[in-house]
């Protein structure tokens, strides 16, 4: 080409009449998929609204009321009592004497507030509060799993949390979504950097259940990791705030019942005592396992046997798979107080309903399955939905052992 001057086209002129006169190609419009956050949440809520018509259908054929099983199965009441009454109830039973000075205030604090508000009764308002919970652990769920693996883990890791078989807790009246809840948002924040919010949202979490102290004790860790990473200078400000606030929920109350009870440092676990809860490093937990294994139990023992053997064997993965700092101690205190704890043992895969942080190796390797393979991940999504959605109703209706 020589410069300056214009190249002529070597197009035949009728060629490019052809082409003027041509109408442009139409463009196919691609519909747009929803944020994944969205899809995370829609997921999670159909879960858990199939997991309800499978537990209101159970229970009409009981003879039972729908609404008497969502809002005052076992703990339940407990709560509901709590928030129209306040402290103060004290019941003998079999196992010894319940108080319900075992139960945390946050839950059934906002119980009273919403009902307050509202023209709706404490176990409407209940229900209020933990579906509106569960919504947003799931969410928080979401922006952990996005942040460390990606979108796709995210999703996956909102999906098998709404279909863990005790996932019908989630459902219900219940702590345990307000405690994940606060749990989840409490390690984002200290993924993010934010101390201040972790600190708050972890003292939160102390507040709504015993073992709400995992979300304090993550939080300390990952601060003191921090201190010692940057060898004690220029930490942050927001991080001694954040470590200094993330204790005082679960260690206020426990010393206000040990102030009202007369004992300001042992009266919670007299209380929990009384109940038939210690904690004895596992020695109750192997005792009942060996005379699962040897002997004859009923089939939720037995259920909540294998879900806790499962469970140690995903920390396996965890700890394998090398994650956050914050989220191994998180899920290491949940583990450590649900099996060292004695009594109750049908009760343990409820106390680990919110060690989400387990679930991070199951989900990634489900993405990459479903990327390969969608109809095997398809299979296994809809084996843990089946065994979810009836397991979880069996236990409501039919079950003879507390939740």
């Amino acid at each position: 080409m020589v410069p300056g001057v214009t190249p002529v086209s070597t197009v035949p002129a009728q060629a490019q009449g052809n082409d003027a006169r041509r109408p442009p190609a139409r463009v196919r419009k691609v519909p747009e998929r929803p944020p994944a956050i969205v899809l995370a949440l829609g997921l999670f809520l159909a879960a858990r609204l199939t997991g309800v018509v499978v537990l209101v259908a159970l229970g009409r054929d009981a003879g039972r009321d729908p609404f008497d099983l969502l809002a005052h199965s076992w703990d339940s009441a407990w709560y509901v009592g709590i928030a129209e009454h306040g402290y103060g109830r004290v019941e003998h039973r079999w196992f010894g004497v319940a108080n319900d000075l075992a139960f945390f205030p946050l839950y059934p604090g906002l119980v009273r507030g919403l009902t307050e508000i509202l023209p709706i009764g404490a176990g409407a308002a209940g229900l209020v509060v933990s579906w509106t919970a569960a919504a947003a652990a799931a969410c928080g769920l979401y922006a952990i799993g996005a942040r460390l693996y990606g979108r796709g883990v995210g999703v996956v890791l909102v999906l098998l949390w709404g279909l863990l078989p005790h996932s019908v807790v989630l459902s219900l009246a219940y702590t345990e979504p307000l405690l994940t809840a606060f749990a989840a948002w409490s390690l984002y924040a200290v993924l993010t950097g934010r101390w201040a919010w972790a600190g708050t949202l972890a003292a939160l979490a102390g507040l709504s259940r015993p073992n709400g102290l995992a979300v304090a004790a993550a939080v300390l860790a990952a601060a003191a990791y921090e201190v010692w990473r940057l060898r004690g200078r220029n930490v942050p400000r927001g991080l001694w705030a954040g470590a200094a606030l993330a204790p005082l929920g679960w260690c206020g109350y426990v010393l206000w019942v040990g102030v009202r009870t007369g004992d300001p440092l042992g009266g919670y676990f007299a209380v929990q005592r009384k109940w038939g809860s210690t904690y004895d490093f596992g020695v109750g937990a192997w005792r009942f396992a060996r005379d699962q294994i040897m002997g004859e139990g009923r089939f939720s023992y037995t259920m909540a046997l294998v879900i806790v053997s499962v469970t140690v064997v995903l920390f396996a993965l965890l700890v394998a798979d090398r994650p956050p700092l914050v989220l191994l101690v998180y899920s290491a205190v949940l583990l450590l107080i649900a099996l060292g704890g004695a009594g109750f043992f049908a009760c343990k895969p409820r106390f680990l309903l919110p060690a989400f942080p387990l679930l991070l190796p199951v989900a990634r390797a489900l993405v990459r399955t479903a990327r390969a393979r969608p109809w095997h991940a398809t299979v296994v999504v809809a084996a843990l939905a089946g065994l979810s959605f009836c397991y979880g109703a069996f236990l409501v209706v039919h079950g003879r052992t507390s939740l």
